[in-house]
């Protein structure tokens, strides 16, 4: 076999490896479909519906507010990576003017796009090597899209406790 054929076989083995930016990319779009599914799902008069508050516990939020979180900490990821941006989008995210299941559906997909555009920057895994001047410090991308993700997952699922606090119905798993 001549080393040509040895690269070109090497390159088709390679090309069935998922990579790590793979594996990102799904995690985020598994989150925005959870997130939109899970909206839908949400009867608009509980949408924003808050359990009681409790001395001694942290400040509890509705539903629709820690979706609005999740989404937010995405976009400001993405703001901050295309164009060094790391605006906090809470002025643009109040419930008062994401007021509906239909709002906060679109500015998910608003959010979406934003970060696929993010993903269309990145060629390979070696671009999540990259740093950037972030909040405080400089970080690797790859860093950026762990933390954001982590974080994003965790106001989900913050979200997800408070809607069981009232309902029965099963959460979406996508």
């Amino acid at each position: 076999m001549t080393k040509k054929e040895q690269q070109a076989k090497m390159q088709a083995a390679l090309s069935f490896m998922t990579t790590l930016l793979d594996i990102l990319d799904r995690h985020f779009s598994r989150l925005h479909k959870r997130s939109c599914s899970f909206v839908e799902l949400i009867p608009a008069e509980d949408l924003f519906r808050k359990p009681r508050d409790l001395p001694r516990t942290f400040t509890m939020f509705s539903c629709g507010e820690y979706v609005l979180r999740s989404a937010a900490a995405v976009e400001q990821c993405f703001g901050g990576i295309t164009a060094r941006q790391w605006d906090d989008p809470f002025e643009w995210t109040l419930p008062e003017r994401l007021s509906t299941n239909i709002k906060i559906v679109e500015y998910l997909e608003d959010v979406e796009q934003t970060r696929q555009k993010g993903f269309a920057f990145f060629t390979s895994d070696d671009d999540l090597r990259r740093t950037l001047p972030s909040p405080g410090t400089l970080k690797s991308i790859f860093e950026l899209l762990l933390e954001t993700i982590a974080r994003a997952e965790h106001f989900q699922g913050r979200a997800f406790a408070v809607f069981q606090m009232f309902s029965n119905e099963k959460l979406p798993t996508t």
